[in-house]
C-alpha cells in the first residue's frame, strides 16, 4: 500500500532518460561521469529530433551549437567526444540522420554505460529509426 502524499510535498522530477540520469548521479567525478552526462545530453537532443516533439529547426540548432559548446569543455576522451559532437550536430537535422549517427556513437560510449542506460540508448535508436517508416 502506499502512502498518502503530502499536500506541501514536492512533484516528482520526470527525467526522460532515467537510467542515464541515475548512472549520472550514481558515477565518481570524472571519467565515467562526464561520459555518461554528454550521452545524456546528446540523448535529450537526439530524441527531440523526433516530429511528435515539434521543435523547430532554428530551436534545434542553437541548442546544438549549446551543447557543443558544453561539450567541447568537459574532460572527455578524444573518440568519445568526437562521436558525441558528431550526434549534437547531426540533432540540428533530421531524426533519421540523427539515429545513423547515434548509433555510431553508441558503439563508443556503450562500454561506459550499464545495462539499464544501453537499453535506454538502445530503444531511442530504435524510435528515431521508426521515424523512417512514418515518412
Amino acid at each position: 500500500m502506499l502512502a498518502p502524499v503530502a499536500p506541501y510535498s514536492v512533484a516528482p522530477t520526470a527525467f526522460r532518460f532515467p537510467s542515464l540520469a541515475a548512472l549520472a548521479g550514481r558515477s565518481p567525478i570524472g571519467g565515467q561521469r562526464e561520459i555518461v552526462l554528454g550521452t545524456y545530453v546528446t540523448a535529450r537532443l537526439a530524441d527531440d529530433t523526433q516530429p511528435a516533439r515539434e521543435l523547430s529547426v532554428e530551436l534545434r540548432a542553437e541548442r546544438a551549437r549549446n551543447a557543443r559548446s558544453w561539450l567541447l569543455m568537459t574532460a572527455l576522451p578524444s573518440p568519445v567526444r568526437d562521436a558525441l559532437l558528431a550526434v549534437v550536430d547531426a540533432t540540428a537535422n533530421d531524426s533519421v540522420s540523427t539515429m545513423e549517427v547515434l548509433s555510431t556513437a553508441f558503439d563508443v560510449v556503450a562500454p561506459s554505460l550499464d545495462a539499464a542506460s544501453r537499453a535506454e540508448v538502445t530503444r531511442l535508436i530504435h524510435a528515431l529509426g521508426a521515424q523512417t517508416v512514418v515518412k
